[in-house]
C-alpha cells in the first residue's frame, strides 16, 4: 500500500525567511542570494527536485519558462521567470501557494522530509514583499498617531511573516498573529 499522506504542517514551514546578504563561498555578489556550496547540497537537491516538477508541470501547461534552482537565506528556491505565466501565479497568490505545497510534496516524497521550499512565479513574491512593506509602514503609522491597535486583512503566511518582519523592525509597535486558515491577520499595536 503506497502511503499518500502528507507530512505534518509546521507553521514555520510556510512563513518566509527574507533572503539577507551572505558572506562567504557560494555568493553571488550583491543579489543575496546563494549558490550551491559545501553545506548546502542537501537543500540545492531539494530546489532540483522541486525544478523538476515544475519543469513537468509547464509541459504539461505548455508553459514556457526558465527554471533558476538555489539556495537563499538557508532555505531551497525555485524561481521561475518568463512571459505569460501569471495563471500560474492566481488571485492574490493562491495558485502560486498551492503549486509550492505540491512542490514541498515532490521533494517530501522523494527525500522522506518536510520541505521548506520557497516557489517564486515571475518576481511575484518580491513584488508582493514591496506591497506589504508599505502596508505594514502605514499600518506603523497609524498606531502612532492614534495609540490604537490596527487590524490588517486576512494573508497568507508568507505576507504575514514579510509584515512581521517590517512590523518588528520599527520601535514602538508590535504585530501578532490572530484568527485561524484562511482568515488569519495581523494586529499592530502600541509596545507595552
Amino acid at each position: 500500500m503506497t502511503d499518500t499522506s502528507i507530512p505534518s504542517a509546521d507553521a514555520s514551514l510556510d512563513e518566509e525567511t527574507v533572503p539577507t546578504a551572505a558572506t562567504g563561498e557560494g555568493e553571488t555578489e550583491g543579489s543575496g542570494k546563494e549558490k550551491k556550496s559545501a553545506g548546502e547540497g542537501e537543500l540545492f537537491a531539494q530546489s532540483e527536485i522541486a525544478a523538476d516538477y515544475i519543469e513537468g508541470l509547464l509541459d504539461i501547461l505548455d508553459y514556457d519558462g526558465d527554471i533558476d534552482e538555489l539556495v537563499s537565506g538557508g532555505r531551497p528556491v525555485v524561481e521561475v521567470v518568463g512571459g505569460r505565466l501569471q495563471n500560474l501565479v492566481g488571485q492574490r497568490g493562491a495558485t502560486l501557494e498551492a503549486l509550492q505545497e505540491l512542490a514541498r510534496l515532490a521533494v517530501f516524497r522523494q527525500t522522506g522530509s518536510p520541505s521548506r521550499l520557497l516557489l517564486d512565479v515571475g518576481g511575484y513574491r518580491a513584488t508582493r514583499r514591496k506591497e506589504l512593506a508599505a502596508v505594514a509602514k502605514n499600518a506603523v503609522e497609524k498606531v502612532k498617531e492614534h495609540g490604537e491597535a490596527v487590524r490588517l486583512e486576512p494573508m497568507s503566511a508568507f505576507e504575514r511573516k514579510c509584515v512581521h518582519d517590517v512590523v518588528n523592525a520599527m520601535s514602538g509597535v508590535e504585530s501578532e498573529s490572530e484568527g485561524v486558515e484562511p482568515t488569519r491577520r495581523i494586529v499592530v499595536r502600541p509596545a507595552d
